[in-house]
């Protein structure tokens, strides 16, 4: 009897034990569940308010694109005015894309809030708030592959990279590419990942193709290596590769047509025209080099010893990103047309190497991380605060001719862009109807009678003038041009009575054809 009841006893203290083992179990899971969900509240929050931040204390202007590929068309998708550029009318750019931001301008007009300020402003601040959250996401990846220590340091080398800065916020297709790319990346089976999705991650590198073609090239080596890493390839084809990427072309084909007017695949076109035909070359050329020489040196910025030093420490695990950004970099490399923005979306993968790095270097962490911090604001501040600004603020200028169009007493202004083309953005930044013209220069596509009208402009600036206003009837209002132009033109704004009513600063570093500074004319 005394052993049956020591057995019972026994029995219970062990039935005990493995309740409080399970109880413990679960606590745990619900305490770190709770942790993690506190932590990303905290990470998101601070993304949030930095990207805002970010999105203010850039006021400067990088490439056209930035307006003309996106704003200036969702500006006349909703609005009915707008300028298209050449691109539009060959068929190789698609609606999906400007799409967005005419959502966010018809819920404007909706609301008949559509004023300028909001008109400029409230698609960079939803670009802001898409990178905070692919910036959330990114450093959650990282923890889920590394430790907390590393993942903290991969997400402080990705934050304060200057290239970042000022390119996230701004309205740029390679801008939404690095996002959607980094929303992927978290869904992609790496080594060790614990967020793996084949299908969330395909239906974002689908919409990144759609958005901007050019993003095949960076996910064409993570494709294949896993295909070659998947055990049930067949499958992985048939259930994922295929029914997703035929979906997202289906979509992208349907309202492409709906704004078209007609079948349209802008892939396609965007390949013929680009590739096989050499448009791009038209924009200017770079040597095969330049992307190992200067491109990519620029793009990392301070962070290239601690990626050198990342790579070597890395290498094995995270080889498959390396190669992602080395043929990325080697397949640009044979396009003669090159540009910074186009290696911007290997930058995650190389704050991988960065964070790795930072983290191994115990002893001189802080000080690195001081030299990355400083060494960061600097060209992050000064291109996006003063380099290249007077282009932005020039149409703050414009704007207020608006007033003066309604107002029937004074002569309609007529605004002449004599710059580069393509210099400002257009109506996505004045939002009136203003009279408005500027230089053309598409590139030759076969058609017959071309001319690049900014060319022959610059031949012999003082022949065009007269030859397009040979009567003073015809003369614009408003000339706007480089300081650089003026005495060439000099005797043709002193004959027609031209006044400089403005000087707005551009650059501290003139070039060519693009001066230091933006003078407004006004005809009396």
């Amino acid at each position: 009897m005394e052993n049956l009841r020591s057995r019972l006893s026994f029995g219970k203290k062990a039935d005990d034990v493995k309740l409080r083992k399970r109880n413990s179990r679960l606590y745990s899971k619900e305490d770190e569940s709770l942790e993690n969900g506190a932590l990303g509240v905290r990470v998101l929050v601070f993304s949030v308010v930095f990207r805002l931040v970010n999105c203010l204390l850039v006021r400067t202007s990088f490439v056209p694109d930035e307006y003309w590929q996106s704003l200036e068309v969702s500006h006349r998708m909703v609005f009915n005015y707008g300028y298209l550029t050449w691109e539009w009318k060959a068929g190789i750019r698609g609606f999906v894309y400007p799409l967005f931001y005419a959502c966010l301008y018809k819920i404007l007009l909706f609301l008949n809030h559509d004023s300028v300020h909001l008109l400029i402003w409230l698609p960079r601040i939803a670009q802001a708030l898409l990178a905070a959250f692919a910036d959330t996401k990114f450093f959650f990846l990282i923890r889920s592959l590394e430790n907390h220590d590393t993942a903290r340091w991969t997400f402080f080398c990705h934050m304060v990279s200057w290239f970042s800065w000022f390119c996230c916020t701004r309205t740029l297709t390679n801008s939404t590419e690095t996002i959607l790319t980094c929303l992927a990346l978290y869904y992609f089976p790496l080594p060790g990942s614990k967020t793996h999705s084949s299908k969330k991650y395909l239906a974002l590198v689908s919409l990144a193709v759609i958005v901007r073609p050019t993003a095949l090239i960076v996910w064409f080596p993570l494709l294949m290596h896993h295909f070659w890493q998947e055990e049930h390839k067949l499958r992985l084809v048939t259930h994922n590769y295929i029914p997703i990427g035929t979906l997202a072309l289906v979509i992208s084909a349907l309202i492409d047509c709906v704004f078209y007017k007609k079948w349209t695949l802008v892939q396609f076109n965007f390949l013929k025209l680009n590739i096989f035909h050499g448009v791009a070359d038209f924009y200017g050329s770079h040597p095969w080099h330049w992307y190992f020489s200067q491109g990519f040196a620029v793009v990392i910025g301070p962070h290239l010893p601690f990626f050198l030093h990342g790579s070597i420490l890395a290498f094995r695990k995270y080889k498959i990103l390396l190669a992602a950004v080395v043929w990325t970099i080697v397949v640009y490399s044979f396009l003669p047309h090159k540009e910074f923005r186009f290696i911007y979306p290997v930058l995650p993968f190389c704050m991988v190497f960065c964070g790795t790095s930072l983290a191994h270097l115990t002893a001189r962490r802080r000080s690195a991380a001081a030299f990355l911090l400083v060494a960061n604001l600097i060209p992050a501040l000064y291109t996006g605060l003063v380099h290249q600004r007077g282009t932005l603020d020039v149409m703050i200028h414009i704007q207020k001719l608006c007033d003066v169009k309604g107002n029937s007493t004074q002569p309609q202004p007529d605004v002449l862009f004599l710059m580069p083309c393509h210099s400002t953005p257009f109506y996505s930044h004045i939002h009136c109807p203003l009279k408005m013209r500027f230089l053309e220069c598409p590139p030759d596509l076969g058609e017959e009678g071309y001319f690049d009208e900014s060319d022959r402009f610059y031949e012999d600036p003082l022949l065009w003038l007269r030859t397009s206003f040979p009567y003073k009837s015809s003369l614009p209002t408003h000339l706007v041009l480089f300081n650089v132009l003026e005495k060439e033109i000099f005797a043709f704004l002193q004959r027609n009575e031209f006044v400089r009513t403005a000087e707005i600063f551009h650059t501290h570093f003139p070039e060519g054809k693009v001066g230091g500074s933006i003078f407004i004319y006004e005809r009396h």
